[in-house]
């Protein structure tokens, strides 16, 4: 049967295995992926199939500025040591400087790095390194400027978490200030308007039966909610907190006392939302020794 470009694609993000190899597998299956992957573990070939199932949780974050471009990108691993390792370092590096000309993740896996596909050099770095790596998520912001900051660096323009603000306005240093407070503070949204429906209706749903419980008149009870309801806005929206280099004004505030309009943001960090495997003590000293 003719084995297709997708179907040699899929199988060597799956094992690693070169491209020749990848294809006889599947010749000498008739296009069976199962059989096509067991055929290369007979051969000592599939180079990264016992990594791909494990949880890839750790890695970096890096940030990009063209001009009036920011992008950001999660390349993960499963442990942080890969995170210092300057290979690892250097493929995020051009990961990072790819996503510059991509509008979203599937775009950048089929973006070139040295001739290769992002999706391919990923995989051969996997079989490389000897652990599960994942481009996982990235995100652009354009705007008059761009401003960023990475937080626990662990080389330049890449860390544990990365953060893009959009503004305009000639003040750089308070555009990284910001930077560093979306960092610390991680607003849900921009402001109001940028606030997810779903979750203003939920949190103003808790507020009506916490305050419900009180038990005190109805006029009494919207007084409250509408107090409650903006002191929570106040907390998760970034122009609506408390600056953190001037608690005593708003992001919004010290933004127009700066002469600066901050028109978007991007916080990626490191992990967030993965449910990472947990093992106790002695099973990983037990899995140690085992090698």
């Amino acid at each position: 049967m003719a084995i297709t470009a997708a179907q040699v694609k899929e199988l060597r993000e799956m094992t690693g295995a070169g491209m020749m190899d990848a294809k006889k597998a599947l010749t000498e299956n008739d296009g069976d992926m199962n059989a096509a992957v067991d055929w290369l573990r007979t051969k000592g070939l599939a180079k990264a199939a016992k990594k791909s199932g494990r949880t890839a949780a750790e890695g970096l974050v890096a940030v990009k500025v063209d001009g009036g471009t920011g992008v950001a990108v999660e390349v993960n691993a499963e442990t942080d040591f890969v995170a210092k390792n300057a290979e690892f370092q250097s493929m995020v590096n051009d990961i990072a400087g790819a996503a510059l000309t991509a509008d979203d993740v599937e775009a950048l896996k089929a973006a070139d790095i040295g001739g290769k596909p992002v999706s391919d050099v990923i995989t051969d770095k996997i079989a490389k390194i000897g652990e599960n790596m994942s481009l996982r998520r990235m995100a652009r912001i354009s705007g008059d400027k761009v401003a960023t900051y990475v937080h626990n660096a662990a080389a330049d323009g890449m860390g544990q978490i990365g953060v893009l603000v959009a503004f305009t306005g000639d003040n750089e240093a308070f555009g990284r200030q910001v930077a560093m407070h979306i960092a610390a503070a991680q607003p849900a949204s921009l402001s109001e308007a940028d606030l997810d429906p779903a979750i203003l209706e939920k949190e103003r749903q808790v507020q009506i039966d916490i305050a419900r419980e009180s038990g005190k008149p109805d006029a009494v009870i919207e007084k409250m909610i509408e107090g409650r309801m903006k002191k929570y806005l106040g907390e998760v929206t970034l122009l609506g907190q408390a600056f953190v280099v001037d608690p005593d004004k708003t992001v919004a505030q010290a933004a127009a006392d700066a002469g600066v309009e901050i028109t978007g943001y991007v916080r990626l960090a490191v992990g967030e939302g993965i449910e990472k495997e947990k093992e106790d003590f002695a099973a990983e000293v037990a899995k140690a020794a085992q090698g």
